[in-house]
C-alpha cells in the first residue's frame, strides 16, 4: 500500500539507513535482503528524527529510477551527500541547495553534465580501451613478477589489487604514480562513512590543490596524457579541470582495486569456479560480468533527490525527498537473474547494475571491464595453485566505506 509523502507517518517500524552489517563477505547484508523480500520500494529513515526518503531495492524499480530524469543527481559535494548514516547530520542540511562542485559531472544532471561528459566520451570508447590492452598486460606482468620474487604470503591488496589500476588511471591522466602518498589518503576519506563532513570538505580540498598544480605545469608544459588536453581546453574553466580529473582519479582506481581483491577472493572461496575459468579462459569476459552482479561492491547505495512532487509506482513522492537504490538487492533479484545467490562464471549477468544505469552509467566501465580481465587471467594463469593464507573469516572486511571490500587478503601458492 502506498503512503502519501506528506502523510503523518509513525517511523518505529520505518528502517534508519541501508542496513551495512554483514554475515557473509560476499553476500548483501541479510536485513538489506530482508528489505527487499518484503517490499521492492519502501519508506526509509535518513535521519534519527525520522526524515524520510525512500528505499528501492529490486532490480525492475532500480532500473526506472537510474533512469528517469524526475530523479536527480544533483546533491552537492561528496562531503554532503545525504549518506544515511550516524555520524553525518550535524554536517547535512536536508531541505537546503547544495553547492555543486566544480567538475563533478556525476553530481550533475544534463545539460551541465552532458557538456562535461562528452569531453571525455571520446576517451573512454570500446576502441580506445582496446588500444590501452598492452600497456595494462605490462602493469599486470609487472606486477606478477613482483608477487612471485617476493615473500609469501603476500598481500594481494597491497601487492596486486591496488597497484594494477592506480598504475593506470595515473599513466591515462598523467599523475606521477610515484606521488600518489599525497592522493591515497584523502581519495579514501571521501569513501569513509565515518568521516566527519568536515573532514571530506578538507580531503577534497587537499585533491583539488594537488590535480590544480599538475594541471598548471600541464598547461606551461603538455604532455601526451588526459590532464594536459582537459587543461588546454579553452572551454573548461581550472576548476572544472581539476574536479574532472579528481574524479577520474578517485574513482578510477578504488573501485576496480576492490573488486580485484575480493573478486579473487570469492574465486578462491568457489574453488571450481577459478578452476573453470583457467580451464575455459573464453569465459573470463563474462566471469567479471558475473563478479561484478555478485559481489555489488557498491555499498550505500546510489542516491537521487526528487525535483518535483508525482505519483511513481502507486507512491506519492514529493520534491526534495531523496530516494536511494540498493544495487546489492538490484543484483541479487530472482525477478531478473536465474539462481542470483550462486556464482556463476559461465551464467549470464546480463542488466547487472554495478555500473549504474541511465545517463549516469560509469564513464570507465569499458576500462575497468579491460583491467579485471587481464589481471584475473594473468593471476589464475601465473599461480594455479593460489590460495587463501588465512581461514576466509580471519579476512579484514571494508564495511565503513562507500565502497565494500577486503582491507588485506593475504595468498600463498
Amino acid at each position: 500500500m502506498s503512503t502519501p509523502a506528506d502523510a503523518a507517518v509513525s517511523t518505529d517500524d520505518i528502517p534508519y539507513g541501508i542496513p551495512l552489517e554483514r554475515d557473509h563477505p560476499f553476500d548483501p547484508p541479510a536485513a538489506v535482503m530482508a528489505l527487499h523480500r518484503g517490499s521492492e520500494m519502501r519508506r526509509m529513515r535518513y535521519y534519527p528524527e525520522g526524515r524520510l526518503g525512500w528505499l528501492v531495492t529490486s532490480h525492475r524499480l532500480a532500473r526506472k529510477v537510474l533512469a528517469d530524469t524526475r530523479f536527480s543527481s544533483t546533491l552537492g559535494a561528496p562531503a554532503q551527500v545525504p549518506i544515511p548514516m550516524p555520524g553525518l547530520e550535524a554536517y547535512l542540511d536536508f531541505e537546503g541547495d547544495f553547492p555543486l562542485t566544480p567538475g563533478m559531472f556525476i553530481e550533475m544532471d544534463p545539460p551541465d553534465h552532458t557538456r562535461l561528459r562528452r569531453k571525455l566520451t571520446g576517451v573512454f570508447t570500446v576502441k580506445r580501451m582496446k588500444q590501452l590492452e598492452p600497456r595494462i598486460a605490462e602493469h599486470v606482468n609487472e606486477r606478477l613478477d613482483a608477487l612471485a620474487a617476493g615473500p609469501r604470503p603476500a598481500d594481494l591488496v597491497r601487492d596486486f589489487a591496488v597497484p594494477v589500476p592506480a598504475m593506470m588511471i595515473c599513466e591515462l591522466l598523467g599523475v606521477p604514480y610515484g606521488q600518489r602518498e599525497r592522493f591515497e589518503a584523502d581519495a579514501r576519506a571521501l569513501f569513509t562513512t565515518g568521516e566527519t563532513g568536515e573532514g571530506k570538505q578538507q580531503a577534497m580540498l587537499n585533491l583539488f590543490g594537488f590535480i590544480g598544480e599538475l594541471a598548471a605545469a600541464k598547461r606551461a608544459d603538455p604532455a601526451d596524457d588526459l590532464l594536459s588536453d582537459l587543461a588546454a581546453d579553452a572551454e573548461l574553466s581550472e576548476e572544472e579541470v581539476a574536479g574532472m580529473a579528481v574524479l577520474l582519479l578517485v574513482a578510477g582506481h578504488e573501485t576496480t582495486a576492490k573488486m580485484l581483491a575480493l573478486g579473487t577472493m570469492a574465486l578462491l572461496e568457489n574453488r571450481d569456479q577459478w578452476d573453470l575459468l583457467r580451464e575455459r579462459p573464453e569465459l573470463m569476459a563474462g566471469g567479471v560480468e558475473e563478479l561484478l552482479r555478485y559481489l555489488s561492491i557498491i555499498h550505500t547505495g546510489l542516491i537521487r533527490q526528487v525535483k518535483e512532487d508525482f505519483e511513481f509506482e502507486g507512491h506519492q513522492i514529493k520534491a526534495r525527498e531523496y530516494v536511494t537504490v540498493s544495487v546489492q538487492t538490484a543484483n541479487r533479484d530472482e525477478a531478473h537473474f536465474i539462481d542470483p545467490e550462486k556464482l556463476d562464471v559461465a551464467g549470464d549477468a546480463k542488466g547487472h547494475l554495478t555500473f549504474g544505469h541511465g545517463v549516469h552509467q560509469c564513464l570507465g566501465q569499458q576500462l575497468a571491464r579491460m583491467e579485471m580481465r587481464i589481471a584475473f587471467a594473468g593471476l589464475i594463469g601465473r599461480f594455479p595453485g593460489l590460495r587463501l593464507a588465512v581461514p576466509a573469516a580471519e579476512v579484514p572486511l571494508v564495511t565503513g566505506q562507500s565502497f565494500y571490500g577486503v582491507a588485506e587478503l593475504p595468498v600463498t601458492w
